[in-house]
């Protein structure tokens, strides 16, 4: 039989996993055809590089969501902390249907000036009631930090 933290862990993994699913649809055909014929900084990663940090981050998330779940959600902060994550991780999928998905930078612009506040709600929460969740989300707000003004680049580049 599987233990309940256990039984967490694999329902935050599987959640995260579908968030990264749904964007992952929209990303992967976009990326040889539309996203290859814009106009990028000089800043902008090798395409190989998303996948494997993407991976690591969406990893993190999972864990982080699980350590704040672990918590019980009768302790004080959790559910709000967990809806607000739940929230993000809609956000993140929606960043990738815009602007992937609708080739559209301005509106993956919008989205992830939405989800970065979000990503920062949902880490000021999380450690609130986890120091170790909150600390997990950390590298993730940053690589959104960045995706955002990679982002703002290609907007302005390719207007």
């Amino acid at each position: 039989m599987i233990s309940p933290d256990l039984s967490r862990l694999l329902i935050c993994v599987g959640t995260v996993l579908a968030a990264s699913s749904i964007g992952s649809f929209a990303t992967v055909r976009a990326i040889p055809t539309w996203y290859k014929g814009l106009a990028k900084p000089s800043f902008n990663p090798p395409n190989w590089l998303f996948g494997p940090a993407w991976t690591v981050l969406y990893l993190l998330m999972a864990v982080a969501a699980w350590l704040v779940w672990k918590q019980g959600v009768g302790a004080a902060g959790v559910k709000l902390a967990l809806a607000v994550f739940l929230v993000q991780l809609i956000l993140n999928a929606l960043w990738s249907i815009l602007f992937f998905g609708l080739r559209s930078p301005l509106a993956g612009m919008v989205d992830i000036v939405v989800l970065w506040l979000a990503i920062l709600a949902t880490v000021i929460l999380f450690f609130r009631v986890s120091v170790p969740a909150g600390i997990l989300l950390l590298p993730y707000i940053a690589w959104v930090s960045f995706a955002a003004l990679l982002n703002a680049a290609i907007l302005r580049l390719n207007r």
